[in-house]
């Protein structure tokens, strides 16, 4: 039977030969991988990857979906994990995990944020995405792209735009063009926020009202005189720091805390 897809899942089944070589071509995979694909659809990714590795696991909401691939696989080879990928916990899988898809593009987001709280547990991700959002999560700073989304990725994973993907290789086509992006967590040893939650909350709020200078949009945390100390002029935008600049004004803000009078 044909599966219909649902608009509300975001489903655009991939359907290039061609492009499912190239992507299956750039994960590589290898027989012993730990290894999750999320949303795997009608299997354009699943089959290849499944006739390589000894046991893949995937991720999917849609129960006609899951029914299809329990039909199709032993679950000794293809385990198939029901429910919904922004609520899954992905420290229930093997560690040094290798985490690809075809991302639903309208979570995407959400989901990137998401997964990234794995990321000591993840070796690489290859996902299809939307490629405006690629363009976002590598782009440098100084454009129009590059934004909350770049900032805290490129903190977390060296990132690598591979190819673009038309919408032709899709049924049905999406409206827009799609690309895959390499992933690669950073060694915790290069992360030097001293805390994550307020590096978060700076890039937020520094985000918010992009035009704004960060005098204004900062406006409450820092003074004249902290910008002096950072090294950072106060009229610059958010969209003109580099991430490691974010880094340093998240952990001038954490030191001023511990200093401050009880």
């Amino acid at each position: 039977m044909k599966h219909i897809p649902r608009k509300r899942f975001g489903q655009h089944f991939l359907a290039d030969q061609a492009v499912i070589a190239d992507i299956v071509a750039a994960i590589r995979p290898q027989a012993d991988d730990a290894m999750v694909e999320i949303g795997p659809g009608l299997g354009a990714l699943t089959a290849p990857l499944a006739a390589v590795l000894r046991r893949l696991h995937v991720i999917e909401i849609d129960r006609d979906i899951i029914a299809r691939l329990q039909r199709a696989y032993p679950p000794e080879r293809v385990s198939v994990h029901a429910g919904d990928v922004l609520e899954f916990d992905f420290s229930a899988l093997p560690s040094a995990l290798r985490v690809v898809g075809n991302l639903p593009y309208n979570i995407s987001t959400p989901l990137l944020f998401h997964i990234a709280r794995y990321a000591d547990r993840i070796r690489d991700l290859h996902f299809m995405l939307q490629r405006e959002v690629v363009e976002r999560m590598v782009a440098a700073p100084g454009g129009g792209d590059y934004g909350r989304l770049s900032v805290m990725l490129q903190y977390r994973f060296d990132m690598q735009l591979l190819f673009e993907v038309p919408p032709g290789a899709f049924d049905p086509p999406p409206r827009v063009d799609s690309a895959v992006v390499r992933m690669h967590p950073r060694p915790r040893a290069q992360l030097a926020a001293v805390s994550e939650t307020g590096l978060a909350q700076v890039v937020r709020r520094a985000f918010a009202q992009r035009r704004k200078t960060l005098r204004n949009s900062l406006a409450g945390l820092l003074e004249a005189g902290d910008y002096a100390a950072l090294g950072i002029a106060p009229g610059l935008r958010a969209e003109n720091l580099a991430v490691v600049d974010f880094v340093a004004i998240s952990n001038y803000l954490s030191e001023k805390d511990k200093s401050a009078p009880a």
